[in-house]
């Protein structure tokens, strides 16, 4: 008699009961953690291992294979551990996934996860551009789609997790992982990271989106990689918790991952409050909630706030959380835990009863393999929405007219980034992962800006030379890994001092009628490059000597056009003013070349708008736009602020504003405000314009930012043409969040701004609010929408 959990007609509910009650306490055990393998076709599996595990504590055990006869509740990075063909590691996932559905005593298939922030973390998968070239489109269907192609790129090898994306709220570009955030408005991230998943899970949900870092990991003291977070309920939850929460109850989001730091001296991993009270009961999440990598293990390896890793492991589990990543460094000990009366059997039921319930609705039980033969990457539809999305992300900061080019201009291409494939891409795309492999670069896909040019310039139009280095030597492997270095040395900075090369620099751009100046970053984690997760940095001015070879460059005479790459905004230490141009490319991925290519030479608009302000120095961080007014000191500090504020992005056109118009001059609590106006391109060619809507509350009961972004809107117009817009934001989306922690909505009086950035400000109303203080329900009215005519 076939078992009822084998029996897809019956409700999952009934499954999960049914499997739960056949399983021994050791089974349970084993659907509460990962294994970190190599797979072999073979099945001659093996774990992974490096300077990690001594990292994470852990120490040897029982053989991998008998261990395997208990089950596994996931995979970790199936494909993405090491270099293998995607059909390859498919066929070994699927022998591994064979053994475990045929060969253990009740055949509960394991869940493989993947990274996929910026497309699958697999060998010639699309490598995509970077979250801050995502939130720079302004555009969510972009972005949707754009997590659709990795979707369907993950599904066909086997993956049923992507973690991905993130949703940490920039606050302080020195933080490595900038390049990974949607920007520094929290609303944006939630409606880009909303998209996201809605075109990463799809309809059916059948691939799990996972939301990182739970929660505020942005705002680590001194932007420092896991350092605390200084921060009250409030803030919290009006900036950092609020993306999370619109991706939760919009968009369904799969997974939850909490953070490596502690706010006000709680761990992330530990987190009952967060985990359970906010997450689970307040906003009903109904996935599984995943461990960062060791982030278990740190509760006593580094936060100290637990004796051992069975202590660990309870802490965890007993907070929310269901599955340890990557691997069963704390979770094996759970027998002790139980033993020792650390955590309950009906507790770890409850944990393992919400990861049989995701295997089940996967469908993971009536089709655990995936089908080596249907496996696609690179096809020509994916690789299209990776150039769309970086094309329609450069923003250009600067132009005295030298953009774009016309005619036939002899173009010197300089600088460490215009030739090197690995300077277009984020610290997660794969050949940059250097921390998994022992691979240098995977890069043939990538198109550099030398290559671009060559091929739309003609090669007798175009100069190359490098300049200078950001780092002479690409290492496999990091110099430090995650945490603290007790009883290891300091390692030096890998960044490149040599001034030889700018010389020939200057010689070449002296032979040409403009140069491409392209400087930048190079990803690599764990200062394994110049930013990405743990390179965290102490300046804003360009990493080596890449200052001076500019400054050389512009001491030519010559127009220099900066392009810019990587993974935070850097200053020019006052050669904004000198420069021809200035472009922002953040990481544009594998099609970024042809992308920088076709702005240059006006085949495409600069459509990008800023959703990282650019800081006027080091000294003004933590800077953002939605500061308070108090953020800059009293009396004002000279360093405070940015040269170029959210929202800022020239176009090839300029658009002419009327009054901004209030429709709704007196609103009730529940109701919306609606305001109007109207662009029309004065210009010769045709463009573009974001439209932004902000607001500030005027008086309020507690302390609220200068201004937040409520709406926005791209028009694009050719000359001569106008069009209306209409905005209506519901009342709702005025909320903070009071003392007792509860987002209400107080009446009064809002300052609304349409403008072209968070400080080019064209029009300003004033909209009453009437009505008594009200908290918000449990599904309040989170967007607001805008009608064009």
């Amino acid at each position: 008699m076939t078992a009822l959990y084998k029996d897809a007609q019956r409700p999952v509910a009934e499954r999960v009961a049914d499997l739960l009650a056949r399983m021994t306490p050791e089974e349970k055990f084993a659907q509460m953690h990962a294994y970190w393998l190599v797979l072999s076709e073979t099945g001659d599996h093996r774990e992974r291992s490096d300077m990690s595990d001594e990292f994470a504590g852990v120490s040897a055990q029982v053989s991998l294979n008998e261990r395997l006869t208990l089950g596994v509740g996931q995979i970790t990075r199936p494909l993405g551990t090491h270099i293998v063909d995607a059909r390859t590691g498919v066929r070994a996932a699927n022998r591994l996934q064979k053994m475990l559905v045929e060969e253990t005593r009740l055949g509960i298939p394991a869940l493989f996860h993947e990274e996929c922030l910026v497309g699958l973390l697999c060998k010639d998968a699309t490598l995509f551009p970077s979250p801050l070239n995502y939130g720079s489109t302004w555009d969510p269907q972009l972005i949707r789609h754009a997590a659709a192609c990795i979707g369907d790129e993950a599904r066909a090898t086997g993956c049923h997790q992507g973690l991905a994306p993130v949703l940490d709220v920039s606050r302080d570009v020195r933080w490595g992982r900038t390049e990974e955030t949607f920007g520094e408005d929290p609303w944006l991230v939630g409606v880009m990271a909303c998209a996201y998943v809605d075109g990463l899970q799809g309809e059916k949900r059948d691939l799990l989106a996972t939301l990182k870092h739970y929660v505020g990991h942005s705002f680590s003291e001194g932007a420092r990689n896991h350092a605390p977070v200084h921060l009250g309920f409030s803030e919290l939850n009006d900036t950092f918790l609020l993306p999370f929460e619109m991706a939760v109850k919009l968009a369904n989001a799969g997974s939850v991952m909490p953070a490596y730091h502690d706010i006000d001296n709680q761990p992330g991993h530990s987190d009952a409050f967060l985990m359970t009270k906010i997450l689970r009961e307040q906003w009903g999440f109904d996935g599984i909630i995943v461990a960062d990598y060791g982030g278990i293990s740190l509760l006593h390896q580094h936060h100290g706030v637990s004796h051992d890793a069975a202590e660990s492991a309870a802490l965890a589990f007993n907070a929310g959380l269901d599955v340890e990543l990557p691997k069963d460094d704390c979770a094996r000990h759970l027998a002790e835990a139980v033993e020792r009366g650390l955590i309950s059997m009906g507790k770890v039921d409850e944990v393992v009863a919400r990861t049989l319930t995701e295997k089940f609705r996967l469908g993971l039980f009536e089709q655990p393999y995936a089908d080596e033969n249907a496996v696609e990457l690179q096809s020509a539809q994916t690789r299209q929405a990776a150039r769309d999305v970086a094309t329609r992300s450069l923003t250009l900061l600067e132009n005295n007219g030298v953009l774009p080019f016309t005619g036939q201009p002899h173009v010197a291409v300089i600088g460490p980034t215009a030739d090197d494939p690995l300077a277009l891409l984020s610290g997660y795309s794969f050949p940059v992962h250097l921390i998994i492999s022992d691979m240098l670069e995977q890069t043939s896909q990538v198109t550099t800006p030398l290559d671009a040019l060559r091929q739309t310039l003609g090669e007798q139009h175009v100069r190359y030379a490098k300049g200078c280095h950001i780092i002479e030597k690409r290492m496999a492997g990091a110099p430090v890994f995650p945490g603290d270095s007790r009883g290891k040395p300091i390692q030096q900075s890998p960044v490149s001092l040599d001034t030889s090369l700018i010389a020939d620099a200057v010689r070449v751009a002296e032979k040409c009628d403009v140069v491409v100046a392209c400087v930048g970053d190079l990803a690599g984690l764990f200062q394994s490059g110049t930013v990405g997760e743990g390179s965290d940095t102490d300046s804003l001015n360009l990493p080596g000597v890449q200052q001076q070879l500019l400054e050389a460059l512009v001491a030519t005479g010559k127009p220099v056009v900066v392009v810019m790459t990587g993974g935070r905004p850097y200053t020019l230490q006052g050669l904004e003013d000198k420069v021809a141009a200035l472009m922002m490319a953040w990481a544009p991925g594998q099609e970024g070349g042809w992308a920088i290519a076709d702005v240059l030479t006006g085949r495409a608009e600069p459509q990008g708008r800023l959703v990282v302000s650019v800081p006027k120095s080091a000294g003004a961080m933590p800077y953002y736009y939605n500061h308070k007014l108090k953020s800059g000191g009293t009396p004002f500090a000279f360093h405070f602020g940015s040269r170029y504020p959210f929202g800022f992005g020239k176009s090839w056109s300029q658009f002419q504003w009327s009054a901004l118009t209030l429709i709704t001059p007196e609103v009730a609590i529940d109701g919306e405000i609606a305001v109007q106006v109207t662009l029309t391109n004065i210009g010769e060619r045709r463009g573009s314009e974001v439209v932004q809507l902000y607001v500030r509350d005027n008086v309020a009961s507690m302390v609220r930012p200068v201004k937040e972004l409520k709406a926005f809107q791209r028009v694009e117009l050719v000359p001569n043409q106008s069009a209306t817009l209409t905005f209506y934001v519901p009342v709702d989306m005025l909320n903070f969040t009071d003392r007792n922690g509860k987002r209400i909505v107080e009446p009064g009086e809002f300052t609304l701004m349409a403008g072209s950035s968070s400080a080019d400000i064209h029009g300003t109303v004033i909209a009453n609010v009437s009505g008594a203080t009200r908290e918000l329900a449990k599904n309040w009215r989170m967007l607001s929408r805008c009608e064009v005519n």
